[in-house]
């Protein structure tokens, strides 16, 4: 690693363009981004689940001017009036492309369309077109901090991923740059059965897609991955946790957003890997932990999301 790479900001501040726009499912859009300012963002093959930032127009449709050079980017973000700045939501990446003809990152968005539930993220999507921009703020080539990755399985020998559609990009990604020999399974929950997306899980993982039609949010994942693990009261009444004035779950074996001491024993030979709707991951947080007694090194639960708030940044 160059020291130039070494001394500069880990994260790349960059305006990306709309190259492309697939409507790959009835609830997932596929947007392509291309430019310039993309050419030192991310490093193939070690994305993982590593976040992005994604700042999205305000009402005008222009986007604010940021300052790309700065090491302070989220100060040149909050320098511009409120009503000017446009909304910043956290994505993962579905894959980063490099090529002749420079760097590409795909992002699948989850349009949540229904009234009460779609945001600026859903909005801007449903309408993307080739040309659109927006800025997009992730780590930087070649660092070894590995900024925003949160999958870290360690020596174990077999990994459960689990999510709803909004971390099922991340759990592709994952899958897809995990080594070919890891072996597991991952657990998806979709809203219909046509949002069931291609992985190129290696082929010793196990990928299970549960649509859930008309089932409450969670509602087939929680039994599912709970009957999986030999949770006995898996099959009786699931209460998925009321989260209302709580913050959103986010633990993982080096951080725990509570306070929880982090100083656990060595890893089991499952890693577990779970993220999604936050009342949703509480509710398995507390199964596993608690009732199954698996120990908090082994697991990492991350709210992406809370029903009924409408998230910032």
């Amino acid at each position: 690693m160059s020291a130039d790479t070494r001394t500069r900001t880990p994260y790349v501040l960059a305006r990306a363009e709309v190259r492309a726009v697939d409507r790959v499912s009835p609830n997932f859009v596929r947007v392509t981004f291309g430019g310039l300012d993309l050419e030192d963002f991310g490093t193939p093959g070690d994305v993982y689940d590593a976040r992005i930032k994604l700042v999205f127009p305000p009402a005008s449709g222009i986007l604010p001017d940021l300052d790309r050079d700065t090491d302070d980017w989220w100060g040149s973000y909050l320098a511009v009036p409120e009503e000017l700045r446009g909304s910043m939501r956290t994505y993962s990446v579905r894959s980063l492309n490099v090529a002749d003809a420079g760097t590409e990152v795909v992002v699948d968005f989850v349009l949540h369309l229904a009234p009460g539930l779609t945001g600026p993220a859903s909005l801007w999507a449903s309408a993307a077109g080739v040309g659109d921009e927006l800025w997009m703020v992730g780590p930087r080539r070649g660092r070894e901090d590995r900024s925003g990755i949160e999958y870290a399985p360690g020596e174990t020998s077999s990994v459960m991923l689990v999510g709803d559609e909004t971390a099922a990009p991340a759990i592709a990604r994952i899958l897809e740059d995990a080594p070919r020999g890891l072996r597991g399974l991952a657990f998806i929950e979709v809203p219909t059965a046509e949002d069931i997306l291609p992985i190129d899980a290696p082929d010793g993982v196990e990928v299970h897609w549960l649509p859930r039609g008309d089932a409450a949010h969670g509602l087939r994942l929680i039994p599912t991955v709970l009957d999986c693990l030999g949770d006995a009261d898996a099959s009786g009444e699931i209460k998925i946790t009321d989260l209302e004035g709580e913050e959103m779950v986010w633990e993982t074996p080096v951080y725990s957003g509570s306070g929880e001491d982090v100083a656990s024993a060595a890893a089991g030979e499952r890693y577990f890997w779970i993220a999604g709707e936050s009342g949703v991951v509480t509710t398995l947080r507390r199964h596993l932990v608690k009732d199954l007694g698996i120990d908090r090194a082994q697991v990492a639960f991350m709210g992406y999301w809370r029903r009924g708030v409408a998230m910032r940044g």
